[in-house]
Formats: structure tokens, sequence, C-alpha cells
């Protein structure tokens, strides 16, 4: 009677549940395939011949693998694709540590610190999110023209030193709001000052949400293309975006098999960052903005 009381209702049986699960992941995988076709037929794309490229084939499989693509790419352009992954990775770099440095900065100073007028800063950085890119362009532009700072790395690298991204910074004040103030209570009363407390208290403790937003800098600033496009005019100075917007011949005569090639390795950096570094973005995502 007991057992009868507990037992399973007829609708739910392991049969069934095994059906369930199967349907779902044969869903999951499906989709996955379906969004992953165009990046995989780009792959194909790339070690295919180039009468092969645009015959009606459909197949990921090429009839016939070839790396002449990567070797036109590489060096089909008066400088080698070399010089535009360093510049890239060179402003990536700079500028991730710029976000990095200015954001966690700021955003100690509205989450721990007290000032005058520390809300309607605030609430005017937050602002900033909502004002499109293109609003500030002519502005900026003029600005960095009467600096001389155009054609050159400077307009793409130093703002990144002055919390231009108000993302990061509401980022990282939801963490460090998360953060005990006890802490900074106990270190004030041992003597500490406000940038001992950010530099040996604070920041040891906000690793997720530093990898998260340095992973996220270094993406968008690699994937960059309007702001390179804008401010770089010699093609020593060129970035991997503007490299391959350079494929593309206007006339009808470009090399598509190079341009996928040369996409396909633009991709490996940010494949790899997000691959070594994928379990501290997801918990500098989860965390943020949660207490602990």
């Amino acid at each position: 009677m007991n057992d009868a009381a507990h037992a399973a209702p007829p609708g739910d049986t392991p049969e069934r549940s095994i059906l369930h699960s199967v349907l779902i992941h044969s869903l999951l995988i499906g989709v996955s395939v379906l969004m992953l076709y165009p990046l995989l037929w780009m792959v194909s794309g790339s070690v295919r011949p180039a009468d092969d490229m645009f015959g009606g084939q459909t197949s990921l499989i090429p009839s016939q693998v070839t790396l002449q693509a990567y070797k036109t790419g590489w060096f089909g352009l008066q400088v080698s694709f070399g010089t535009f992954f360093l510049n890239s990775l060179a402003i990536s770099v700079l500028a991730t540590i710029g976000n990095v440095m200015a954001a966690s900065v700021t955003a100690f100073a509205f989450s721990r610190l007290e000032f005058f007028g520390k809300s309607f800063w605030f609430a005017l950085m937050l602002g900033t999110l909502m004002l499109p890119y293109h609003v500030t362009l002519i502005p900026q532009y003029v600005l960095f023209l009467k600096m001389d700072w155009v054609n050159t790395w400077l307009p793409l690298v130093v703002p990144k030193y002055f919390a231009v991204d108000a993302f990061f910074i509401f980022l990282m004040v939801q963490f460090f709001r998360g953060l005990p103030r006890e802490l900074d209570e106990a270190a004030m009363m041992d003597g500490c000052s406000a940038w001992r407390i950010y530099w040996k208290i604070v920041l040891p403790l906000s690793l997720p949400v530093l990898a998260t937003a340095a992973i996220f800098s270094f993406i968008w600033t690699w994937e960059d293309f309007f702001g390179p496009l804008i401010y770089l005019g010699d093609i020593h100075s060129y970035t991997v975006q503007i490299g391959l917007r350079s494929l593309i011949d206007s006339s009808g005569t470009s090399d598509w098999g190079a341009l996928f090639a040369m996409s396909v390795l633009s991709l490996i950096p940010i494949f790899l960052i997000f691959l070594f570094f994928q379990r501290l973005l997801i918990e500098g995502i989860a965390t943020t903005g949660m207490k602990r």
C-alpha cells in the first residue's frame, strides 16, 4: 500500500525520461550544427581550390585539400598579414590593460568611496551607455586631428586609460558592491589608505570580474573595424580587420579563398583566449551583482 502510494506516476517512466532527454539533445545538436555551418563552411572554403569555391558546392568536405589560399592571403598584400596580426595584438593588449586599470579604479571610487555628487556622476556615467558611437565620432575625430594623432594608434589606445567604457565600470561596480565592507573598515583601522585597500584587498578578491572585463575588452578591440578604418591610413599600421577588408576588391576580382583563410586565422586568438579563460569568464559573469 505504502509502495503503491509512492510509486511514480504512470506517465513518468524511465523510458519516457530517456526519450525526452534524447529529443532535447537532438534538437540542441541540430541547432548547434545549423549555427556552426557558416563557420565550418568558411574553414572548408579556406582549403578548397579556387575553381571549387562557388560551384554550387554545399558539402563541408572539399574535393581537394590545398593550403594555397593561406599562402596567398599571408603574402598577397604589400605587407605580410603577420604585420596586421602584430598590430592588432599590440593595440588589443594595450587597450585591455588601459580598460582594466581605469575601469577598476573608477569602479572602486563609485562602490567604496564617498564623495560629493557621487550619485549624479554615476548616473551620468551610465547615461553614456545610451550614446551611439557615431554621435561622438566627429567630435573625437576633430580633437584627435588637432592633436595630430590621426594615422597613429593613439586614438585607439589612449582613451582606454581614461575609463571611457561605462559597461566595464558598471560591471565592476556591481561586483565590488558584493565584497564585505568589513574588509575596508578593518584595513582602515590598521592604517591602510584608500589606494592600499584598492590594491591589496579589492583587486585580489576581484580576479573573476577583472578577467571578464579583460577578455571582453580584448575581443571587442581585436574585432573592431570602424575605429581602425577611421584613424589608420598607413597599410603598415593596419589591423587584422582592415587587412581582411583589403582582400576584397570592389571590381569583383576578390580572392575569396585568401579571405576565408585569413578569417580563420583571425579567429584563433579569440578561440584560445576563450578556451583558456572560460572558467574565469563564466565565474565573473555569474557572480557579478550577487551578494556572497
